[in-house]
């Protein structure tokens, strides 16, 4: 079976042309949903409960007469933990702690404490770094479930000492994952709501009688979930809005093709609008992998998935060595790159832009998605140009510590009134000269 994924060498002279086509990608918002979700947020933001329970019927098809029926208790939670395979359940308690243990780590690294330190004058100057009090997780449902999303979403604002962690996930036709429910569990989730889609969001953001308002917003989720957050921020603070998955192969040709052909595919069977692309100097290899990608995709469940996936919005680049593969990688900006070469750590110094590296033929994607410790949450759509995978610091805050001496108060008077007269502020600087001693007046 022939897939018609698109192949580029960067030694075209269109190749600037044919890869910005390649990476496109409209992110903006059909405006019907924009109108749909603005009208759910403001009647919830209005109704509360009765508007949450009337589109959970509605869009989760659920028989419910009241909106406390759909918080799930603890005992559920455990009920299904309880009864997973116990080989399931060995994998997954597995992953919560190796993500805790790279959390742990991380938040003793990002700058998680507060901090100060006194100048010569007796000034006092620092920072104090304190968790969120609230927080709610999204987490998808529907057509498919995803425990690592509570496991990533969660386990990092329990290890940054958030008070309350309130998950939301839609039940269509009141079908509870067991795995996630257990992931819950795992990961410290205070309290859990079968509830989902925009109205979920708002009910997050404003607060209900029955479901708390938080500070954030983490979790992914459709078009209407995206939707709703982005017009919830500013009420609350949200993670990031992701785009569509994406990887990018950087690979020398030494790598065993069919390791390269099933990294491609593991991201391209997320959705048909996820992006695989592979990046080699090697035209012999590149063959090679589009031909192991001809056998295996018979082999694949999801394979109309994988094939749509390719054939819009894969490639196999062709580059002129392994230093301009690095520059395209930085170019594209990747949520996921791996470097699959024989010595990766050489290449990896040359990389700037991406929102996780995997050094090293043996380091698959799958393995950061589930159980590597570093966060799947990953900024997508060429934003690893700016921002970075979801940590502990996101849940963290941090204030500004001024204690100024009377010492102080008069080296800093004297700037401060001086700026301030500059910026035609009165008040700003009569305010810093009545610290001042003797008080000058310059109105």
């Amino acid at each position: 079976m022939a897939i018609k994924i698109r192949k580029l060498d960067s030694s075209d002279a269109s190749f600037k042309t044919a890869l910005a086509a390649v990476l496109a990608f409209e992110t903006s918002e059909d405006e019907a949903i924009e109108r749909l979700v603005a009208q759910i947020l403001a009647d919830v933001k209005s109704r509360g409960d009765a508007a949450v329970l009337e589109y959970t019927k509605r869009f989760d098809r659920l028989n419910i007469e009241n909106i406390a029926s759909l918080e799930l208790p603890t005992a559920r939670l455990r009920l299904a933990l309880d009864a997973l395979d116990p080989k399931q359940r060995v994998a997954l308690e597995a992953a919560a702690e190796r993500i805790r243990t790279y959390h742990d780590k991380q938040k003793i690294e990002c700058g998680s404490h507060s901090w100060q330190y006194t100048e010569m004058d007796g000034t006092v100057l620092g920072q104090k770094v304190t968790p969120l009090d609230y927080v709610g997780i999204y987490v998808p449902g529907g057509k498919a479930a995803y425990p690592s999303s509570v496991l990533m979403n969660a386990i990092p604002a329990r290890v940054a000492g958030v008070q309350e962690i309130v998950m939301v996930v839609p039940t269509p036709d009141g079908v509870v994952n067991d795995l996630v429910l257990a992931a819950a569990l795992l990961s410290g989730v205070d309290r859990v709501f079968s509830i989902g889609g925009a109205q979920a969001i708002g009910a997050l953001a404003y607060g209900t009688n029955t479901i708390p308002a938080v500070d954030k917003i983490s979790g992914p989720g459709n078009a209407y979930v995206s939707a709703a957050k982005k017009q919830v921020f500013g009420t609350v603070g949200i993670d990031m809005i992701a785009g569509p998955s994406e990887i990018l192969v950087l690979c020398d040709g030494t790598t065993n093709p069919n390791w390269v052909a099933m990294d491609l595919f593991a991201q391209a069977e997320h959705d048909e609008l996820s992006q695989s692309i592979l990046l080699c100097p090697d035209a012999t290899f590149i063959r090679r992998v589009e031909e192991v990608i001809d056998q295996l995709i018979l082999t694949m469940p999801r394979r109309d998935v994988i094939i749509h996936s390719l054939q819009n919005r894969g490639a196999l680049i062709k580059v002129r060595d392994m230093t301009e593969a690095c520059a395209i990688a930085n170019n594209i900006a990747p949520e996921h790159l791996e470097v699959s070469a024989s010595n990766p750590h050489k290449w990896a110094q040359h990389i700037r832009h991406a929102g996780a590296i995997f050094l090293g033929r043996y380091s698959s994607e799958s393995i950061g998605d589930y159980c590597a410790g570093p966060n799947h949450v990953l900024p997508t759509s060429r934003t690893a140009r700016f921002s970075s995978s979801l940590g502990v610091y996101d849940f963290l805050k941090r204030s500004s510590i001024i204690e100024v001496s009377p010492e102080g108060a008069q080296m800093l008077g004297e700037i401060a009134s001086e700026l301030a007269y500059g910026e035609g502020l009165q008040a700003h600087a009569v305010s810093a000269e009545y610290r001042m001693r003797p008080i000058t007046n310059r109105a």
